[in-house]
């Protein structure tokens, strides 16, 4: 996993909301929001594009239409599934 490094205005933020509580409603609310957005954005997702044989991604929708899912988020899961060693065959 990454490490978050913050913009020095974000530090800055942060260290205002911190030293001065009472100008910012729910700061432990904002500061744990930030935070958590600074992180997503590190673990934001890159877009790729391929090509695929026409009759794979037929099927591929297909069973994502049965999951009730995006066949982007079915594609998704099984790439990651495969890296990390998870992906299971059905034999």
């Amino acid at each position: 996993m990454k490490s978050v490094k913050y913009t020095s205005e974000e530090l800055e933020l942060v260290e205002y909301m911190e030293s001065n509580p009472a100008s910012v409603p729910n700061v432990k609310e904002r500061i744990a929001s930030i935070k958590n957005a600074v992180k997503e954005d590190i673990n934001s997702r890159k877009q790729v594009n391929f090509r695929i044989n026409q009759n794979d991604l037929e099927k591929l929708k297909s069973k994502a239409l049965i999951e009730g899912i995006p066949y982007q988020t079915l594609l998704n899961s099984i790439v990651h599934k495969f890296l990390n060693g998870t992906l299971v065959s059905k034999s």
